[in-house]
């Protein structure tokens, strides 16, 4: 029975999908077509409001995620559901309310029964938990885990990448972990049905994946700067010759200007926006120890210059200065709710004003952490081609204590494929930051471990 599912995992997830969205526009159809009852004839008001919700259904899942059961933990589909959802509500609405401006209905533009939108996103929501739980829970009743290798160099490259595959045990059932040099490893490969490969160099890595390849394995490898470039390469036939072409310009002087006063607008309506939540979390940093509220300290930018990065102080006044760890002493106790929720980092704005951040870019990293990085990864300094940002690719996708190395590799995947759409996908993505415990998730001291040589070792005994 389970062999015959399998055969329609592709059949069946599309149907489980496609209801799904289905349920989920129903529900917020009927329920404002019951005052609204032209959304039950064809009319414009009932296209307009269709269309606008399929555009902004897409488009949104496009930026957070769509019901990929199987792929993803539970959790965080339904998170990337539930926005897309949000936003597309919050569209339709409006749709609905300039529809309804006319002679027949309202004489003014006014929203149409805005509040009507919390039970139908409540409705929705505990339809999408319904799908999402019960998808997976299928899911994985037909699947197994699959059977891991990982093939790394360290003992260190292996406690950072086992951190990762830990976390999804349903999906990867790790068997064994060997060091890339080790001589049975193409035996070992065979043995299992996936492999991880991690921080190996680049042609040994290459021989791996072929030999992968060869024996349909399924593998996972961390990029290098190479595999950054070719990303963004294009294909290009010189006469009969087939090349693929990178052309490293930076941005555009058109790009820079939309961009800059993109930065603008964004930062004008922050402040404004968030002013109430500067004026509350100043005041508990005032009566917590009567120290300073604003925290600043020197961070490098575009070209390596320097500047003064205005938070939230978060700390207590006087104590060593270096990077966050598990249970630090140094924190306040509002310390750590503004760090929970990024709240220390609103006054960046006004970075972004001075025109010495931007709002999406690279992580601005302390002078410190910038050259020890730098030593060990000569291309950190590429990240310095672009004006330090508030949110990024390695703000949302990464930690606080995600390695300087997968830092480094989504800073430089978003240098190279900017796009102003890019910039508004990861400011809209940024909300998935607050929704995620562990993404403000100190440094353990564990984490830091000496070098080791090793052959073979059994995972589970790490």
């Amino acid at each position: 029975m389970k062999r015959k599912l399998r055969k329609l995992e592709t059949s069946i997830i599309f149907i489980l999908k496609m209801s799904l969205y289905a349920i989920l526009f129903f529900i917020f159809y009927i329920m404002y077509a019951q005052k609204n009852r032209q959304l039950y004839n064809v009319s414009r008001t009932s296209v307009i409001v269709i269309v606008s919700c399929l555009i902004m259904g897409y488009m949104f899942s496009n930026i957070y995620g769509r019901y990929d059961i199987g792929k993803r933990k539970s959790k965080p589909i339904v998170n990337s559901i539930f926005l897309t959802i949000l936003f597309t509500n919050i569209v339709g609405m409006l749709a609905l309310s300039v529809m309804n401006t006319n002679t027949q209905n309202n004489h003014v533009f006014e929203l149409e029964q805005p509040f009507l939108i919390i039970p139908i996103t409540a409705i929705q929501y505990i339809v999408i938990l319904i799908y999402v739980y019960g998808g997976n829970a299928l899911y994985f009743k037909l699947y197994d885990p699959e059977k891991c290798i990982i093939i790394t160099s360290s003992q260190r490259s292996l406690n950072e990448i086992i951190r990762g595959i830990k976390k999804y045990k349903l999906q990867y059932s790790i068997k064994r972990a060997v060091d890339y040099r080790n001589e049975n490893l193409k035996q070992y490969i065979k043995e299992n049905d996936t492999v991880f490969i991690y921080d190996v160099p680049v042609q040994e890595r290459t021989d791996i994946i072929e030999y992968c390849y060869q024996n349909m394995k399924n593998v996972y490898f961390n990029p290098s700067m190479h595999d950054v470039v070719e990303r963004n390469t294009k294909h290009i036939i010189l006469d009969d010759v087939s090349l693929f072409g990178n052309f490293s310009k930076g941005l555009t002087l058109e790009q820079r200007i939309l961009k800059r006063a993109f930065d603008i607008v964004i930062s004008v309506v922050a402040l404004a926006v968030t002013s109430p939540i500067l004026l509350v979390a100043a005041i508990c940093i005032k009566l917590e120890d009567g120290g300073k509220v604003i925290f600043k300290q020197n961070r490098a930018t575009r070209y390596g210059r320097i500047f003064s990065v205005y938070k939230l102080r978060t700390m207590k006044e006087d104590v060593e200065n270096y990077s966050v760890v598990e249970d630090d002493v140094r924190v306040t106790k509002v310390g750590k709710i503004l760090r929970k929720y990024r709240i220390d980092e609103i006054p960046q704005f006004c970075n972004v004003l001075k025109g010495e951040m931007s709002v999406v870019g690279p992580r601005p990293e302390m002078l410190a952490n910038i050259f020890s990085y730098t030593s060990e990864f000569p291309e950190f300094e590429y990240r310095l081609r672009v004006k330090a940002g508030i949110t990024g690719n390695a703000q949302i996708a990464g930690k606080y204590n995600t390695s300087p190395r997968d830092k480094l590799i989504l800073d430089l995947i978003y240098i190279e494929e900017y796009s102003f759409w890019l910039d508004i996908k990861l400011i809209f993505q940024t909300i998935t930051v607050l929704l995620k415990k562990d993404s403000t998730e100190a440094f353990k001291k564990e984490d830091e471990m000496k070098f080791e040589e090793y052959d073979s070792v059994d995972v589970q005994e790490q």
